[in-house]
């Protein structure tokens, strides 16, 4: 049986699809929404063995958080590998005023490093750091799974029709 919560989190399981959604609230006054893709992608890891091929999985996460009414978000794109979770953008969102061809502003990475460093701090006050990705990539292995036998129950079923 998958879990249905992560620390302050519930999750939103939705069959058949690639994506699993996270809510979470922070505070009482900020709304959170994380959504992950199933795995899109990977990177080879050197091992001493040249024989053996060794992968990091990779998934990516786009983290909104509202404060209400405002009808601004936050908004991260981020990156969550097996042992760590690496911010890549981050957006402000005004959906009352957001003009046709807004500013998103730069790459996370070349922002200073202090800059960096709060935002990291922000999302971590909020859950969202290393803990989230180690239980997103067990959960996604799990999904990957099921979401397998699913696919292969229904090309048996449409086969022997």
């Amino acid at each position: 049986m998958q879990p249905t919560r992560f620390n302050s989190f519930a999750v939103e399981e939705r069959s058949g699809e690639q994506v699993v959604v996270m809510r979470g609230r922070f505070d009482d006054r900020e709304d959170i929404k994380v959504e992950a893709t199933m795995f899109d992608g990977c990177e080879h890891v050197p091992v001493e063995d040249s024989s053996v091929t060794n992968v990091r999985l990779h998934l990516s996460l786009v983290v909104d958080v509202s404060k209400g009414d405002s009808g601004n978000d936050l908004e991260f794109i981020c990156s969550a590998w097996p042992d760590c979770l690496d911010v890549e953008k981050v957006y402000i969102l005004r959906y009352k005023q957001m003009p046709a061809r807004p500013y998103l502003g730069p790459n996370f990475r070349s922002l200073n490093p202090k800059v960096q460093e709060k935002f990291r701090k922000y999302l971590d006050a909020r859950g969202i750091n290393h803990e989230l990705s180690v239980f997103l990539h067990y959960y996604m292995m799990n999904k990957d799974r099921i979401e397998l036998l699913r696919w292969m129950d229904s090309l048996k079923s449409f086969v022997e029709k």
